[in-house]
């Protein structure tokens, strides 16, 4: 179970952390918290340092009800960060959370190595060949419509059924144009309501059926700090509580805010399968 990043083969058998680099100044946790070179260098090199192999940059915020973003914009946003930061770590594993396709060619063509699409393709029906033509990894997600109208889809016939079901259609489509290095998400929290994202989690290794990698991205979302009626900011131990259920239920990159205490997770859990 291997993706090929920029030429290096990274094997997701063993679970990994993608870290999260908002750039966006409306992100529902650390909106507006990077917002010069010295403040993204220092985030990024303790990412890194703590054990992230993706670092996860997203100029557009995809929390429900986020602002539209026009694409002069994303890409003003998000094209210095990827330039600073490839040339800061040359051996950077980048993967843009863009739904764009003129976003994902110009962030790769800059030294990105992956792509992280909120839409699998649907918002953009440009963003699977182009995929296809940069040769590049490819994070599907489940999501029904924009992040602007997703919290009133939430009705499914059978919530699990419906997601694999999505997905094989998602894969039969980007396997016909020639994409090798498929990643699935399932979307927590998106088109899904709070009780729908844990049966989601409560079933997630039913995902498995396509026996490509999953990524899980629970990390301090409402589906924790509102059961916990909390706050995003108090949401780390619930997050980290979440991440080995989903360890154990086959996800291999956890996507995440705080690199260090996931790859805690990760370890443990490694040292529980030795």
């Amino acid at each position: 179970m291997t993706i090929n990043c920029k030429g290096k083969l990274i094997d997701l058998s063993t679970p990994k952390v993608m870290g999260i680099l908002n750039v966006t100044p409306d992100s529902f946790f650390d909106g507006g918290r990077y917002k010069d070179e010295t403040s993204i260098l220092n985030q990024v090199k303790n990412m890194l340092d703590q054990g992230a192999t993706f670092i996860d940059i997203g100029a557009y915020s995809s929390r429900p009800n986020a602002p539209f973003v026009s694409e002069d914009e994303e890409l003003q946003r998000i094209l210095p960060i990827i330039k600073l930061l490839v040339s800061n770590f040359p051996s950077i594993n980048i993967s843009v959370d863009t739904f764009r396709s003129t976003i994902a060619k110009a962030t790769i063509e800059a030294g990105a190595a992956l792509i992280n699409d909120i839409s699998a393709g649907h918002l953009d029906n440009n963003m699977l060949q182009s995929i296809a033509d940069l040769h590049v990894p490819y994070i599907m997600m489940h999501m029904r419509g924009t992040p602007q109208t997703m919290q009133t889809m939430t009705v499914y016939d059978n919530l699990v059924k419906d997601i694999n079901f999505y997905f094989s259609e998602r894969i039969a489509t980007a396997r016909a144009l020639g994409i090798i290095d498929l990643v699935l998400d399932p979307g927590f929290g998106f088109a899904k309501t709070l009780e729908q994202n844990f049966e989601l989690l409560n079933n997630f290794e039913l995902l498995n059926i396509t026996e490509l990698p999953l990524l899980a991205g629970l990390s301090r979302k409402s589906m924790i700090y509102k059961t916990l009626d909390t706050t995003a900011n108090n949401a780390l131990n619930g997050t980290t509580a979440l991440h080995m259920i989903a360890l154990q239920k086959g996800a291999k990159i956890l996507r995440v805010h705080d690199v260090k205490e996931a790859q805690e997770c990760i370890t443990l859990y490694n040292q529980l399968h030795a």
